[in-house]
């Protein structure tokens, strides 16, 4: 499996179709890509979902091709409509790639991408896949077969068979530029008379369990350790008034929203993060190089929240907390054994960092460059 950035830039433009599901895990990376596409000339048309067009930020200039799919959860009626829906979105798949004529259509997992997929090999478009996490998704181990090259972001990545190992490239997880910046910067001065600052996320959606366990953490700590807590978190907003009030009795500063426009800003200046185990965190938090508390969540598809987690816990860069474990005592625990310790925190951050690629994004481009000049060729 290949790790090295290509030397050469194509010079010839390129139109890129990107077909990414509708969650901020899918799209975020996505987007980076997009961006980084642009500044090389190269022009990129997005298909997605009304989800993924809707997450915030992003994608703000194009005209997407939406292909609804719905969830593939629940009950059996549930599947087989999203599967139905699937098919039949490969005819305006078709269409649509008919139309924009991409020479490349790059896939990032997730159901709306999959007619997309299906409609480029029909039509014999050379495909790419980028996968996030550290198990490979469903729709990219279907599509896998078919691809000229694949792109991942942990190695090992699990369920990926050896013929796909075989046209595998190690690009990492591509993150916005405003965080790819933070690699440069350093690790907040902390000892243990300084303010600590914790930032709490949960993913594009929120994690109620961390409305719930962590204001009852922190108000369980002695009160020299909540007065140097600055707390900015993430919550649902139907939980908002709730988790304030919790921090405003505990009479610790916190900062609330359902979505953190100055996410970056706000990592640049955190000391520890608690959040959820989604690769776009964790492609985050690695390339700021900031320890965290990890809560995977439990109903992630083939459990791969918890193996991106154990990636960076075993580099030393963050803790593990299962959810089924996880208690306020125990994670109250943990955050004051962190507070005195400076120096650990300032390790893990470290080991954190020693785990990201911030230019992922630059990697992903040079891999699409290569592959659309012909040098990657579909394993059947």
């Amino acid at each position: 499996m290949s790790t090295a950035r290509s030397s050469l830039r194509r010079k010839e433009p390129l139109k890129v179709a990107i077909a990414a599901g509708g969650t901020g895990g899918h799209m975020m990376p996505a987007y980076a890509l997009a961006l980084e596409l642009a500044r090389r000339g190269h022009e990129t048309v997005l298909f997605s979902d009304a989800r993924g067009v809707d997450v915030p930020g992003i994608f703000r200039n194009q005209q997407p091709v939406l292909l609804e799919c719905g969830r593939m959860t629940g009950g059996i009626a549930i599947r087989l409509r999203a599967l139905y829906r699937v098919i039949g979105n490969i005819g305006a798949a078709r269409r649509a790639l008919r139309h924009h004529a991409p020479d490349l259509v790059i896939g990032f997992g997730g159901y709306p991408a999959l007619s997309a997929l299906l409609a480029a090999r029909s039509l014999g478009i050379a495909l790419c896949l980028h996968e996030q996490n550290a198990i490979m998704g469903r729709v990219n181990r279907l599509m896998a077969r078919f691809a000229s090259a694949i792109a991942l972001s942990y190695e090992p990545t699990k369920r990926l068979k050896a013929a796909g190992r075989k046209k595998a490239v190690l690009t990492g997880n591509p993150v916005r530029d405003q965080v790819a910046a933070l690699a440069q910067k350093p690790f907040p001065p902390l000892d243990t008379d300084h303010m600590l600052r914790l930032l709490v996320v949960g993913g594009s959606q929120g994690a109620r369990v961390l409305s719930d366990r962590v204001p009852d953490a922190l108000s369980l700590l002695p009160p020299h350790l909540k007065n140097r807590l600055q707390v900015t978190q993430q919550c649902r907003a139907e939980d908002l008034e709730r988790v304030r009030g919790r921090y405003q009795e505990a009479g610790i500063a916190a900062e609330l929203a359902s979505f953190i426009e100055d996410l970056p800003e706000r990592l640049f200046w955190c000391h520890l993060v608690i959040s959820r185990a989604g690769a776009t965190t964790l492609a985050e938090l690695t390339a700021a190089g900031r320890p965290a508390i990890l809560v995977p969540l439990p109903g992630a598809t083939d459990d791969h929240q918890t193996a991106n987690a154990h990636h960076l816990v075993e580099a030393g860069g963050a803790w593990l907390m299962p959810e089924s474990a996880l208690s306020a005592k125990m994670l109250a625990r943990q955050i004051q054994k962190l507070a005195l310790d400076p120096p650990s925190l300032r390790k893990a951050a470290a080991a954190a960092k020693s785990q990201g690629v911030p230019d992922a994004a630059l990697r992903l481009a040079d891999l699409i460059e290569t592959t659309a000049a012909g040098k990657g060729e579909p394993h059947e």
